[in-house]
């Protein structure tokens, strides 16, 4: 017998034990009694086998199902009473309801139980919230190990309901090939076991759905007294309280924690369970106390279970406001004592050496956070940045039906914008898989969740990864976008596999709003897919109005700068037009360099332009011949582009280097020309990282010099230009780079011993008013541009600042001297914080060749300036009265 002995609860003992003198149904009683305990011996073989799959979870075996016979006399009270059939058939739901926390309990492995289609969506949502990114075929096949058990304990705990509904009727085989039941009786088993199955998958549903599953109360079997007859409902909520309630020590036992060592959340649930006494009842009350107080260790493992008990508080609370409204009989717990706050929950769950303060992050009125970060606030003054939102958004959902619907080949996106009465309207339309009603609600509507990753939607739509799809939507906040274009916002959608009568309209009257969800009138054809339409709040030709940053004004061009690629044709329609322009989908993984070319700096459609359109095709041919690949680890491209953007001064046009974000614009550089395939480093996309590491980087970068040495490309001024940017990537840079200017032109690393040996003092300018350009070299005065000719000791060296995203990649701290780092620390700017500053650099290289040449210590140089205050300013001429700031380096004496 288990420590929870069910046989000695009032509710075992009034319902199946045996009576004691003269008991009319003794034999009855008997009978349901005998079929109880031989599935409870069976199925504890079956329990027993949870621990194998789900190491990690508290106790879910035959003592856990013992323990619901206790509980349910807790929830039940005296209020509410069972008779012996109902009693036989709760507990062998009681049974069940968690047999199947194991893979023992399907028959075959988890994955071949859930089916291809569902499990390799699994892989993909676990894959995508471990790497941040969605798997490839190759890894859908063959997950790695830590990610296949992730997804068949998810598929255990998300399926576990269900299955346990077929264990009535799931035969197993003895080794002499005879089947086994787990309730041989067959009348008990046939006519009781699809009610049991449903009670014990009944525990994963929602409140909400018991009430139209279990209307009709249940007759007696023949053999039986008339009045037992069975309701169902009452069954399903006593069992379902039963289980959320029975929580205590006995589930997390000392030894058992010790023995498996669980990690993560479930530590923190063995932690806190292992505090938690027995519940009982004070009035309509479920209170539970902690066993021992909390230290601040187990800070976590407190604010846990608070919220574990809330959350069996409003299960309590649902219950009893669903029996209440149907009339039916009130269950005797009601709620749970002490959660309403942080403070009250303290008196019954002590705590030792910390007092707990609720300072998490509350959203009361989320409308109005919608207003704060959904427009402006996250994404800027940028409305083009809705449109690029709302485009990805709708491919998405035509990839999505693609995947589900082979041979789909229609799917298209239309972008139109309209002269109104009122003003100017924008539609974007896709023929997509459109949304259902619990889509719209928990999908788009839930801010800051990505609907793709979610479990129901991929529930709902079983086979997205199976059939290739990549969503490109990640912080579940792209729709919100919309409200920089507008506050009056019409969204109408049909899911694909729907009829009319299913569509649905979300109409909002502004972000601090609720919306409004209706169907649509039944006479109204509805296709497929999702339209949604914004009453623009100023004209597109306005300052900040929608087309603000085109050229001809004109929505193509906007598309068009956007949507670098695209898997599914985009229709836009001009106001006023009867024909759309199309943009054909396009790759940049796979284009030749001059489709890339038009698709990152299209051809301007104004015939008057000529002069320009001349001049696009010289710098096309510019790129063509010097831009190289950014390849991935598999060799797929990621990029094409030219190291350093010297084709951006030489045209009116924008040819800024372009990161894009699934193939839409998120970001511009003049550290390159052409596209890198970046990932967005915050929620409104308009900062975004590259996809590729440094040493990928570094390999497109080796190319690009080796590329521009032989085409003869590589001259001084463009040797200066990425002097800095080479550094900072290699951690070196190549003796015959230049790096800097003196009297005699351009300096080397392998001219530098040659310049400084001779040189007693070596004035090292370091700012305003000197500065310089490349082309040609020079150095000037900032103020007047004045060309200087610098004395024969001095030098200027040319850091060209490296824009991101290349200096996120390589940034300026990366190649310091490590044996200096503690200086970076020091309030005072002492020589060593100085040269911590500098080494990483052209500085840094400078002062090391230096101080070979020299063969002294940095110290030896920088200390004495660290003396003068660092106050070694130098007046050049005459012509130029204002001190330059600098560094006087004293050659040691020998």
């Amino acid at each position: 017998m288990s420590e929870h002995d069910y046989t000695s609860t009032p509710l075992w003992q009034d319902t199946l034990a045996p009576r004691p003198g003269g008991d009319a149904q003794a034999e009855q009683r008997e009978r349901l009694r005998a079929s109880y305990v031989e599935l409870r011996r069976k199925a504890a073989v079956l329990l027993k086998e949870n621990e194998r799959s789900m190491p990690d979870y508290t106790v879910h075996d035959i003592s856990h199902v013992d323990a619901l016979w206790e509980t349910a006399d807790l929830v039940c009270g005296r209020q509410v009473t069972l008779n012996p059939a109902e009693a036989y058939v709760l507990g062998c739901a009681f049974v069940l309801h968690d047999a199947a926390m194991g893979a023992a309990a399907y028959g075959t492995s988890v994955r071949d139980a859930l089916g291809e289609k569902r499990w390799r969506d699994l892989v993909s949502v676990a894959y995508y919230h471990r790497v941040g990114c969605w798997p490839d075929q190759e890894t859908l096949n063959a997950p790695p190990k830590e990610i296949a058990d992730v997804c068949r304990a998810t598929a255990i705990r998300e399926t576990h309901a269900e299955q346990a509904r077929r264990l009535v009727d799931q035969p197993w085989r003895s080794s002499a090939g005879n089947e086994i039941y787990l309730i041989e009786e067959v009348q008990l088993r046939e006519v009781y076991g699809p009610l049991i199955g449903d009670l014990a998958a009944s525990h994963w549903w929602p409140v909400s759905r018991l009430a139209g599953e279990f209307q009709h109360t249940i007759g007696s079997l023949p053999w039986q007294p008339s009045e037992w007859t069975i309701e169902p409902l009452k069954l399903a909520c006593v069992l379902r309280l039963a289980d959320a309630t029975q929580i205590d020590s006995r589930r997390a036992p000392t030894l058992l924690f010790s023995l498996r060592d669980p990690r993560g959340t479930a530590r923190e649930h063995w932690r806190f369970q292992e505090h938690i006494s027995r519940p009982h009842l004070k009035g309509d009350r479920v209170r539970y106390t902690s066993l021992r107080p909390f230290s601040s260790q187990d800070a976590g493992s407190w604010w846990l279970a608070l919220d574990y008990l809330r959350d069996i508080d409003e299960e309590l609370k649902s219950v009893d406001s669903l029996l209440h409204d149907l009339g039916h009989d009130r269950l005797a717990a009601r709620a749970v004592a002490g959660v309403d706050s942080p403070e009250r929950f303290a008196e019954l769950f002590r705590v030792q050496g910390w007092r707990p303060i609720d300072a998490t992050v509350k959203v009361t009125d989320v409308p109005a956070l919608v207003k704060s970060l959904g427009g402006e606030q996250l994404y800027g003054d940028e409305p083009e940045v809705a449109v690029r939102e709302l485009i990805q958004n709708a491919q998405d959902a035509v990839q999505a039906r693609r995947a589900l619907q082979p041979g789909f080949a229609e799917g298209r996106i239309e972008v139109r914008l309209t002269r109104t009465d009122d003003g100017w309207c924008l539609e974007i339309r896709d023929n997509g898989i459109g949304m259902d009603e619990e889509t719209l609600v928990h999908g788009l509507l839930d801010f800051g969740t990505s609907g793709w990753s979610s479990p129901g939607i991929r529930n709902g739509l079983p086979g997205l990864a199976d059939g290739g799809f990549q969503p490109s939507g990640r912080f579940g906040i792209g729709f919100f976008s919309v409200f920089l274009l507008g506050d009056r916002v019409e969204l109408v959608t049909r899911r694909y596999d729907a009829a009319t009568q299913d569509a649905r309209r979300l109409t909002f009257d502004g972000p601090a709003l609720r919306p409004l969800l209706t169907p649509l009138p039944t006479l109204d054809w509805v296709p497929e897919g999702t339209t949604v339409r914004i009453a623009l709040k100023r004209s597109p030709n306005d300052v900040k109005g929608l087309l603000y940053k085109t050229d001809d004004d004109r929505l193509t061009q906007l598309v068009r700068r956007l949507a670098l690629e695209n898997a599914v044709p985009i229709h836009t329609w001009e106001p006023g037009t009867t024909a759309p322009d199309i943009l054909a989908p396009f790759s940049l993984a796979t284009g030749s360099p001059d489709e890339v070319f038009d698709r990152l700096y299209p051809p301007e459609p104004d015939s008057r332009r000529v002069g320009e359109e001349k001049q696009r095709l010289q710098m096309r041919d510019e790129f063509i011949g010097r831009a190289t690949e950014l390849l991935d680890d598999n060799g797929r491209r990621i990029g094409l582009a030219t190291l350093w953007n010297d084709m951006y001064y030489l045209s009116r046009r924008n040819f800024r280097g372009i990161v894009t974000v699934n193939g839409l614009l998120a970001d511009e550089s003049i550290s390159f020309s052409g596209y890198l395939a970046g990932q967005p480093s915050r929620a409104s996309r308009d900062r975004a990282g590259l996809v590729a590491n440094q040493d990928q980087v570094r390999l497109w970068m080796h190319r690009q010099e080796q590329q521009l040495r032989g085409n003869g490309q590589f001259g001084d001024p463009v040797q200066l230009e990425l002097a800095h940017t080479l550094n900072n990537a290699f951690g070196e840079l190549a003796s015959d780079i230049a790096f800097a200017l003196t009297a005699d032109g351009v300096l080397r690393p392998a001219d530098v011993a040659h310049w400084a040996e001779h040189k007693s003092k070596v004035f090292m300018a370091t700012g305003v008013p000197l500065t310089w350009r490349s082309r040609p070299p020079a150095v000037y005065h900032y103020l007047s541009g004045q060309t200087v000719h610098l004395p024969d000791n001095w030098i200027v060296i040319t850091p060209w600042v490296l824009n991101p995203p290349l200096s996120e990649v390589f940034p300026d701290v990366a190649n310091r001297d490590p044996a200096y780092e503690y200086a970076r620390n020091d309030t005072a700017l002492t020589w060593q914080k100085e040269w911590w500053r500098l080494s990483g650099g052209l500085y840094g290289l400078f002062l090391r060749t230096l101080c070979q040449t020299w063969s002294c210590t940095v110290e030896s140089l920088l200390a004495p300036v660290e003396q003068r205050n660092w106050a070694d300013a130098r007046h050049l001429n005459e012509e130029i009265p204002a001190p330059i700031s600098g560094y006087l380096l004293t050659r040691p004496p020998a």
